[in-house]
């Protein structure tokens, strides 16, 4: 499918904001706090392999002369590799579920809960119910819309210099020489680049794992946890609140994020992920987390054999 045809598409969401008035354009941003830049899967036999688009690099989004169209087509670029690092990640906790309603683990069970704490930093007893709740906690899913606003933000709508030259959305830093792009602000004596990705969905996952594992972002997990035990929705404007320590700006930048969460109507992205992955089986989970056309997880099109919740 063509980058125009998916622009096309995913005019809808724009709609109701561009006739209100004029649309929201912030000023780029690189926030405080930063990630690895290793993007990595997690170690689970059964999850499916990578599709090829996941590799695909960035587009010229610097050719769009008109506002609502480089939206749109930066919104439908970006959307079907947060369905996909979101749809691996709820197989990986699908698994976690699985081992902890289980009375004994095997050695393989414990290696890959041993992986999984090493890579979000859990700090417990192995098989313990520490460990459980620890590991529920940080591997989860991040609303589509506060990933759209926050690589919105931070890459200037994917034409900043760190997205066109390192696949870069989300200012993410990394801090071994030639481990990315040196800012040209950097101030004398730090060492800090900006990462390079192979692609936009290892930024993807790597911002996720950022924020499902940093402390800085604890209050994040908190909003999400509660929200969970609450059996509300998660709601990407709720989560902003706990971006305090992503740029210096502190809550003005909340702010921002939330402000063009709210002009942008990215709340309709949130609706459209919980209603594909709502009552998901496991099959069809991991074609999801597997399709084979980008096009495939654009909005209203990525449901399998899901069935609409009431309300």
């Amino acid at each position: 499918m063509s980058a125009g045809k998916r622009a096309f598409m995913l005019m809808v969401p724009l709609i109701a904001f561009a006739i209100g008035g004029s649309l929201y354009t912030p000023s780029a941003s690189v926030g405080q706090s930063r990630s690895d830049n290793s993007g990595s899967e997690p170690a689970l036999s059964s999850l499916p392999p990578l599709p090829s688009w996941a590799n695909d690099d960035l587009p010229d989004f610097s050719k769009y002369r008109d506002t609502t169209e480089k939206k749109a087509a930066f919104f439908s670029f970006l959307y079907p590799r947060i369905v996909l690092a979101n749809s691996r990640i709820l197989i990986e906790r699908d698994y976690l579920g699985s081992l902890a309603s289980k009375k004994e683990l095997t050695a393989k069970e414990y290696r890959w809960l041993a992986q999984q704490s090493e890579r979000l930093r859990v700090d417990a007893e192995p098989g313990s119910k520490a460990q459980f709740a620890l590991l529920r906690k940080r591997l989860d899913v991040i609303p589509p819309s506060l990933i759209l606003a926050q690589a919105a933000n931070e890459s200037a709508w994917g034409t900043s210099r760190f997205a066109t030259k390192g696949n870069n959305l989300f200012g993410q830093w990394c801090f071994s020489k030639g481990c990315g792009l040196v800012p040209l602000s950097r101030p004398e004596g730090a060492s800090h680049e900006v990462a390079h990705f192979s692609s936009p969905y290892r930024s993807v996952r790597a911002y996720i794992q950022n924020l499902n594992r940093h402390p800085t972002y604890q209050l994040l997990r908190d909003v999400r946890l509660r929200d969970r035990r609450n059996n509300a929705s998660l709601s990407g404007a709720d989560l902003a609140e706990g971006l305090l320590g992503y740029s210096e700006r502190g809550e003005e930048y909340v702010e921002e994020i939330r402000a063009m969460i709210h002009y942008n109507n990215l709340e309709f992205y949130d609706d459209d992920f919980r209603s594909v992955v709502r009552n998901l089986t496991p099959d069809s989970l991991e074609q999801l987390a597997s399709a084979e056309t980008e096009a495939r997880l654009l909005p209203r099109q990525s449901s399998l054999n899901s069935t609409p919740a009431e309300g």
